[in-house]
């Protein structure tokens, strides 16, 4: 059964049309330059997100929101997120990188939707979401249902 959902999952990532690729990639650009108020977007929403993290976990996040060390590691986040924004609509590579590493830290489905409602929150804060919308929800229905049935 887990192999049909994925299968399903991989159809709907493939399927993704040429437009919805091009939206997606193009309001993703206006925002990627700022993985400090997009990880912040993230935390602020679930703080059990941010407890998923050593070195951030049980830290105010207003506190660390200006430090180097959560600059980096935004960084590394959202540049992991562009990598898979760019692979579309190839992205099992980048399920498979994003499930063996966030399976074992223990990540819930319940932190990626809220991941996923943080991120487009802050999208729709600040980029013109409403005519990217529906790109980004087959995009991220086709990321995270990858992402769950491997999970």
């Amino acid at each position: 059964m887990k192999f049909i959902v994925l299968a399903l999952c991989f159809a709907a990532a493939s399927a993704l049309t040429a437009d919805q690729i091009s939206t997606v990639q193009s309001s993703f650009a206006g925002v990627k330059g700022d993985s400090v108020g997009i990880l912040y977007a993230v935390f602020k929403a679930d703080s059990s997100i941010q407890d998923k993290f050593s070195q951030f976990a049980g830290k105010d996040l207003e506190s660390i929101k200006g430090s180097a060390e959560f600059a980096t590691h935004a960084n590394k986040i959202v540049g992991f997120f562009s990598k898979i924004i760019s692979d579309l609509p190839n992205i099992e590579g980048d399920v498979n990188t994003f499930v063996a590493s966030h399976k074992p830290r223990g990540a819930t489905h319940a932190q990626l939707n809220n991941f996923r409602s943080a991120f487009v929150s802050y999208m729709k804060a600040h980029t013109d979401f409403a005519g990217a919308e529906a790109a980004w929800g087959a995009t991220l229905d086709a990321f995270f249902g990858m992402v769950f049935a491997k999970m």
